[in-house]
């Protein structure tokens, strides 16, 4: 990741390849427009959703192919996570920046196995800062991925356990994972989410996205992470967190603006 901001966007899980390549389109529009740094994110499979019954995603191998036609017709680099470590070397031939999940951090395998592939094919590794962490807890997965070969590591903030079904952004760990010599991004649809506040599946107060974004913005961050989509109550995942896709541009532009201010000063 380059100096300039940087956002990472998409829908939580891939539906469909039309709503990604639609999503995608968008996004590489936004990027035209406002000069800025934008990675298409997806999951082809969510794993740790609160019920068994929950849609996870088209797998691993469909959804691989969806990111690839994704990367192929918008041009932009991709996103996607990483779940099991056999998955990484297959993942990192498709895509830019593999994601480790919040949940799965502190995993020293998963951890090492995408930093392997990173290293052996010139890929970026994205990691979710536990809800359960400190700040300073994550330069210990930082010398995982160096000690595996990573040469680009991110790290995402993505809010903290705030007793049950609650998570709160320490605005804090901002500065302090930016010590650990990593660019730092900001989760700002995450961050609002309420795990399993809904019995089998979680809540979220998604009118606390822009403010968030913005706080993060005037800590200073090197980008932002948002998932996006056209309609998100019909979403099949995160339905209560994700940013109707007609709201990300403003959003972004009071970004750059807040960012611009504290830059001059």
């Amino acid at each position: 990741m380059g100096p300039e901001f940087t956002l990472i966007a998409g829908p939580c899980v891939i539906e469909s390849e039309s709503l990604c390549l639609r999503v995608a389109a968008h996004l590489a529009e936004l990027r035209e427009q406002l000069k800025i740094q934008v990675v298409f994110k997806a999951s082809f499979d969510k794993a740790n959703r609160t019920s068994g019954s929950s849609f996870r995603g088209p797998g691993l191998d469909q959804g691989l192919r969806v990111l690839e036609r994704v990367r192929q017709a918008s041009g932009l680099p991709v996103l996607t996570d990483v779940h099991e470590g056999h998955q990484a070397e297959p993942v990192a031939e498709v895509v830019d920046v593999l994601q480790v999940p919040a949940f799965l951090c502190r995993q020293t395998d998963l951890v090492q196995s995408c930093g392997s592939a990173a290293k052996k094919h010139a890929r970026t590794v994205n990691v979710k800062k536990g809800q359960f962490l400190a700040a300073s807890d994550m330069a210990a997965v930082r010398d995982k991925l160096v000690q595996a070969g990573a040469a680009s590591i991110w790290f995402t903030e993505r809010g903290t356990s705030f007793g049950y079904h609650d998570l709160v952004v320490d605005f804090r760990n901002l500065p302090r994972l930016r010590e650990l010599g990593c660019p730092v991004i900001l989760d700002a649809t995450h961050a609002v989410q309420q795990p399993g506040a809904l019995g089998g599946s979680s809540g979220g107060q998604p009118d606390f996205i822009e403010p968030l974004a913005a706080a993060g913005a005037a800590v200073g961050i090197n980008g932002l992470f948002l998932e996006v989509h056209p309609e998100p109550k019909r979403g099949l995942s995160d339905a209560t967190t994700m940013l109707p896709l007609e709201r990300l541009r403003p959003l972004i532009q009071r970004v750059l603006r807040i960012r611009e201010v504290i830059n001059a000063a």
